[in-house]
């Protein structure tokens, strides 16, 4: 087999590994009420389930880029998928809460050898023209993935069970094994090999960490004032004053940490986590401040959704997944339009228009959601959605990416996707807690209106509303149906401000997309597609002002 059937053969086992951590990230969502039920985890638990992936995810995208540089691409990937399966095999035998959030955090370490690896392998591998439309099915790979997740979730959560949501990777995880032996050719750095910087991964680990626990718990311990002490084996947090503004401090500390330590190690000549250099260009810079800010507003609606399709409107968990399946259509749509548009109109341009599109779709479904909604109200606007997310996701990705020397590829794809995945963790965590919080607040409100409803009561149905992340609305309905229908009111208008509150990130990330250049990257058609990686015919970077 000749080299470049080789290379899109490859292409093809590396979208289907990334294609499996971003399906993983999605498809609990859907299968999340009945986990609920058979686990009895709470709505905290809920967003440890997701959040717990995800932050872990986050923590180490930049560490085992760095390794990934050293030790080999091919190598680190390979790794990845194997820790990947073998802790969803955990997953789907977990009995408890905990141990599904254990396994999570598991497959999170996979999951983070993974990503950055399939980009700088692409990044390595592929040259011009090719390049471009390598990052492309890259690209429209996660923005398609987002919502088939969801169904394919739906589908074995009905007829099967949650528990083959997770199992389901162990054989998908054999082929990609199989198939990047064979197609994927290894790729490493040149140089001379040096030590990995321990102290700022630990501080990139501590700042994320700290900062996602404090958005998801604050609800739980207080934003201020302690409403209840955390407590860790036998000590138990003793002040008036919450938990959660110590943790905001040790967050902040740490990342000022991480930076000056980074910027120290690299004045001196020695290797960082973070490569501080590739900030001076500008396509890099911007691209991911934009990249940070559209994932907070683009995958956090995705937590709600699923619970509010369930819980409100009755639909099962595959019914739940034909009606997310609409983003899926959206972005597959978006991605052959992408690549027409690709030679014409500028990357930014598109990134602009798919953020534009991300808007109107969450926009709309904010004004849609209520209880007496149906898909056929929600679907359109899941399509628009889903078209903006397909346009959005791969040309960014590639603006990103395009001035990032090779031999920088995997401290590059490792910073693009650590920048996606917080804003994917902070998305997942503040949209989440104001779900939860609005929840509460309306459904309080509510009931306090209903004369037959007396206040401790009104405790109670809120408490079991909320903790059970909506799960308990349909047994309010055998008690008291006007009960019932108040909270599917007030979990509507939980996902309303959810939504309302993503479209408003996306604004953000819309105007920070006005600071990218819309210049076409430099013409790499001279460039030998085969030569090896890391000699000194790699595209250096531009350096921009």
């Amino acid at each position: 087999m000749n080299g470049a059937r080789r290379r899109w053969f490859g292409l093809v086992f590396i979208s289907i590994a990334v294609a499996l951590i971003i399906v993983d990230s999605t498809i609990v969502n859907v299968a999340i009420p009945s986990i609920v039920d058979d686990l009895g985890i709470t709505s905290t638990q809920v967003q440890w389930v997701q959040e717990s992936y995800t932050l872990v995810f986050a923590a180490l995208l930049l560490v085992f880029g760095t390794l990934a540089d050293r030790y080999g691409r091919r190598r680190i990937l390979l790794l990845g998928i194997v820790i990947f399966a073998g802790s969803s095999v955990f997953a789907a035998l977990a009995q408890t809460g905990d141990l599904l959030i254990a396994s999570r955090i598991l497959q999170g370490v996979g999951g983070a050898m993974v990503l950055p690896t399939t980009l700088s392998l692409i990044n390595a591998t592929f040259r011009g023209r090719e390049r471009g439309i390598a990052f492309a099915i890259w690209g429209s790979t996660i923005g398609g993935m987002v919502a088939v997740g969801p169904l394919l979730g739906g589908f074995l959560t009905t007829y099967y069970s949650w528990r083959w949501a997770f199992g389901i990777n162990v054989p998908l995880g054999l082929i990609i094994i199989v198939g990047v032996l064979f197609f994927v050719s290894e790729s490493r750095d040149t140089g001379d090999p040096r030590r990995v910087d321990v102290v700022g991964a630990v501080l990139s680990v501590i700042a994320s960490a700290t900062l996602v626990f404090g958005l998801i718990e604050g609800r739980s311990y207080g934003w201020w004032l302690a409403r209840r002490p955390l407590t860790i084996g036998d000590y138990t947090w003793p002040y008036d004053l919450s938990i959660i503004p110590f943790v905001f401090l040790i967050s902040v500390l740490a990342g000022i940490a991480f930076v000056w330590w980074g910027i120290r190690r690299q004045k001196a000549g020695k290797t960082t986590l973070l490569a501080f250099s590739l900030f001076r260009i500008a396509s890099f810079r911007n691209g991911n401040i934009a990249a940070l800010i559209v994932s907070l507003g683009e995958f956090g609606i995705i937590l709600s959704l699923p619970l509010w399709l369930q819980n409100v409107l009755g639909y099962d968990a595959l019914q739940t997944g034909f009606v997310l399946l609409a983003l899926a259509m959206g972005a597959f749509v978006a991605s052959g339009v992408a690549g027409a548009l690709g030679n014409r109109v500028s990357p930014v341009t598109i990134v602009q228009v798919g953020l534009l599109l991300e808007i109107v779709g969450v926009t709309g479904l904010g004004f849609m959601i209520s209880a007496q909604a149906t898909w056929l109200s929600v679907v359109p606007f899941l399509f628009v959605y889903g078209l903006g997310v397909g346009l959005a996701t791969a040309q960014l990705t590639g603006v990103v990416l395009k001035d990032v020397p090779v031999d920088k590829s995997g401290q590059g794809s490792g910073t693009s996707s650590t920048a996606r995945q917080i804003g994917s963790a902070l998305g997942i965590a503040i949209l989440g807690t104001i779900l939860f919080t609005s929840v509460g607040a309306s459904l309080d409100a509510k009931l306090a209106e209903m004369p037959a409803v007396p206040a401790a009561a009104r405790s109670q149905v809120v408490d079991a509303v909320v903790d059970s992340a909506g799960s308990a609305i349909p047994a309010l309905e055998q008690r008291s149906p006007a009960v019932a229908d108040a909270a599917r009111d007030a979990f509507s208008d939980g996902t309303r401000y959810a939504a309302v509150a993503a479209a408003g990130f996306l604004a953000l990330g819309f105007l920070a997309t006005l600071r990218l250049s819309g210049r076409a990257p430099r013409d790499e058609e001279t460039t030998d597609a085969d030569q090896p990686v890391g000699e000194s015919a790699s595209v250096p970077p531009v350096v921009e002002p």
